[in-house]
């Protein structure tokens, strides 16, 4: 059997129970903090470049929730950065070169999540992907897809000439329907095996990535953890609590799967990753992911830039950080050859491992 249809009076019944209960206590956590963060900003420094680096430098001393894994893993010193930025501020410098030193002391986190809004740009460190190759082409997926695909809310998806069926889903950006899913789980039944394309999956919606992962387990399933921010302290934290997916009580997939990935992974596309990797039927196959492991919430300088960056950590179910990414189960990427012959190697690779098991 390709899947298993289960007809519910309360479609969403099989949803993550579990997911919207931290997902609450969340939310209530982050509004607390926003409170406490936006009176000590507003309140205590005042609005000239010294003045917003140091409320800048203070929100994530007091927020951010990574400082001490990145310690660890890069050698992130946040007080060494202090006083290495701090000096490069003056009175009489533009909002152009305040800009360019706040985003050259956020890119000391490498953090996909860090941002700084302003009317003339945006700041961002995005090394966890544009430092790797890309490992997926528009010309080759639009071989691989045809022109008589199907289109649903974000997802595209056909049979491949070996009956293993093929989805590429680009991002979670859209909140997913359990139509959507019905329909397109229900047309590819008589396919063999599954290829679901991920490259590039910026993120989006955690929500759909859970939907989606939640086709694919017939028993609930531990996933990972969560902790929040419970002080001003850079280890101040909650205790870990578990992240459990339990099974959609819609349509299901029971054969393999080969999720394929790259360094464009991130954010939500991060945690579905994680969350497939807990399945028995499938398989991680392409390259490491780009991570984005932590929550991101909002907060404002006293000159009225936004303030984005990472407030509670996330886990695999093994209690390890995945903000620097999870490696695949088979590591590829494209080959030159495989390009000149119009062959997608990724695709190519999970297409012969799904046969083979």
């Amino acid at each position: 059997m390709a899947l298993t249809i289960l007809n519910d009076p309360q479609p969403h019944r099989g949803m993550t129970k579990t997911f919207h209960h931290w997902a609450g206590l969340l939310l209530a956590c982050l509004c607390i903090a926003a409170t406490t963060t936006a009176c000590i900003d507003e309140e205590e420094m005042p609005d000239t470049p010294s003045g917003n680096l140091e409320a800048l430098w203070r929100i994530i001393d007091e927020r951010y929730c990574f400082l001490d894994y990145k310690q660890k893993a890069i050698g992130l010193d946040w007080d060494e950065v202090h006083a290495r930025y701090s000096p490069q501020v003056h009175d009489g410098m533009t909002d152009i070169q305040l800009f360019e030193v706040m985003r050259n002391m956020l890119s000391e986190l490498r953090d996909g999540h860090v941002n700084i809004y302003t009317s003339f740009n945006l700041a961002r460190e995005w090394s966890w992907h544009e430092d790797y190759p890309s490992n997926v082409s528009d010309t080759l997926l639009r071989r691989y897809l045809g022109t008589d695909y199907r289109m649903s809310n974000g997802m595209s998806y056909r049979v491949l000439d070996d009956n293993i069926g093929y989805v590429r889903y680009a991002s979670f950006a859209n909140e997913i329907g359990t139509g959507n899913l019905d329909d397109m789980l229900t047309s590819l039944a008589p396919c063999r095996a599954l290829i679901i394309d991920i490259r590039s999956n910026g993120g989006g919606l955690i929500t759909s990535a859970e939907k989606f992962a939640a086709r694919f387990t017939n028993e609930e399933r531990l996933v990972g953890y969560i902790q929040h921010k419970t002080g001003k302290g850079r280890n101040d934290f909650s205790e870990m609590q578990e992240q459990r997916l339990k099974p959609s009580s819609d349509v299901r997939w029971q054969k393999k799967v080969a999720v394929l990935t790259n360094r464009g992974v991130f954010s939500a596309a991060n945690e579905f990753v994680k969350y497939m990797k807990c399945f028995p039927n499938v398989i991680i196959v392409g390259d490491r992911t780009g991570g984005g492991a932590g929550v991101p919430f909002s907060s404002q300088l006293p000159n009225g830039w936004s303030i984005r960056f990472s407030a509670c950590p996330m886990y695999d179910r093994d209690k390890q950080c995945t903000e620097f990414g999870i490696a695949p189960d088979y590591a590829v990427g494209l080959t030159d050859a495989d390009f000149t012959r119009g062959l997608d190697t990724v695709i190519e690779t999970a297409r012969r491992l799904l046969v083979s098991k």
